[in-house]
């Protein structure tokens, strides 16, 4: 894919914390309005890269260009601002507000008023569930209503660029069928999409095109479909065994 055709470019980027390099000269890119996974195991770097993509992690070498501009050394905020929006593994929602508070902080860096409450409707459209319990406290929800709130704040944010973290972690599958759902809705929306995702089934099933990370390095690349087909990523990650 060429670079004119990316939203998010990475190139050659490393993260090093306390002296360890946790991401080693990755590249990848994310296409306008594509939907794009990065799986592997538990400590791979999967979330260490997003973290450096928004500006949460130190990136100690390479560069990460957003809407054809290196963005290193921006504040988060900016990147937000821009429409580069990350759900973080743990949904990171505020407990002590409301459900319709919370979505309102997912509005902090838009001034258009009207039609941040129009968003907010929007994401009560996609979750009734919210919507039902809009003035509950959100430290009372189940773990799959949080990350459900999670994305909704993000979507209020009006992204042009949806980080999402292992949304499906800890959720019942029937809650993790509804959150995959409302991430294809999104993604038909036009919204681009970099998934972090364990359950790579799922990630691979949801995608276009996925990266396979191990031990802070990509290892291999493709569209989603070819992944899945891959004997060596049907045993590391689908719990297959590999023929004789």
């Amino acid at each position: 894919m060429n670079q004119s055709e990316n939203l998010l470019d990475i190139s050659m980027l490393s993260v090093s914390y306390g002296g360890i390099r946790a991401v080693k000269e990755i590249s990848l890119g994310v296409g306008h309005g594509e939907l794009v996974c990065l799986i592997g195991a538990n400590g791979a770097g999967k979330s260490t890269t997003l973290r450096a993509i928004c500006g949460l992690a130190p990136v100690a070498g390479g560069q990460v260009t957003y809407d054809g501009r290196p963005i290193a050394g921006r504040p988060v905020h900016e990147r937000v601002r821009e429409g580069l929006v990350m759900v973080p593994e743990g949904r990171g929602i505020f407990g002590r507000l409301t459900i319709e508070e919370n979505l309102n902080m997912g509005g902090y860096t838009r001034r258009d008023t009207a039609e941040t409450r129009a968003t907010i409707e929007h994401v009560f459209e996609l979750f009734p569930r919210l919507a039902e319990r809009r003035r509950q406290s959100a430290g009372t929800l189940s773990g799959g209503e949080q990350q459900m709130l999670a994305m909704g704040r993000a979507m209020v944010s009006k992204p042009r660029l949806l980080l999402l973290d292992e949304p499906s972690m800890g959720l019942a599958p029937l809650m993790v069928e509804k959150v995959f759902e409302v991430m294809r809705a999104v993604a038909a929306e036009g919204v681009t999409i970099l998934l972090i995702e364990q359950n790579a089934r799922l990630a691979l099933e949801v995608s276009q095109r996925g990266y396979v990370m191990e031990s802070g390095r990509i290892i291999l690349d493709g569209p989603s479909g070819q992944l899945l087909d891959d004997p060596k990523v049907r045993a590391a990650y689908l719990g297959e065994e590999l023929s004789a």
